[in-house]
């Protein structure tokens, strides 16, 4: 089995900057992509940002120049800044992750609980 783990969501003005990070535990052989989703109240699930292992990133148009994501392979983590942020942002945060694991020896996608960033006008 794998867990996500996120952390770093909160209550932030507009304007201001979090940074939410996700760890992932367990049966892990290797990471592939690593990245971030969000879901506002009302809509669907969306891309943030990815990143794969060899550091190559994807963001969504809303948040390019804002956000940066990033990684440490050696702990299975993955980060992301968020700067300037907007009412707009409010969402909660996923983690997402594909993992191979060791037994059964297959990948898979797997995601965090989600990790609620409110962002006031």
């Amino acid at each position: 089995q794998v867990q996500l783990v996120e952390s770093g969501g909160g209550l932030v003005q507009a304007g201001g900057s979090l940074r939410l990070s996700c760890a992932a535990s367990g049966s892990i052989f290797s990471i592939s992509n690593m990245g971030w989703y969000r879901q506002a109240p009302g809509k669907q699930r969306e891309l943030v940002a990815t990143i794969t292992s060899g550091g190559s990133t994807n963001y969504a148009d809303s948040v390019k120049g804002r956000f940066t994501v990033s990684r440490e392979n050696a702990k299975n983590t993955v980060y992301l800044q968020m700067n300037s942020l907007t009412p707009e942002d409010t969402a909660v945060y996923y983690c997402n992750a594909r993992v191979r694991t060791y037994s059964p020896l297959k990948s898979s996608d797997y995601w965090g609980q989600g990790t609620q960033v409110t962002v006031s006008s």
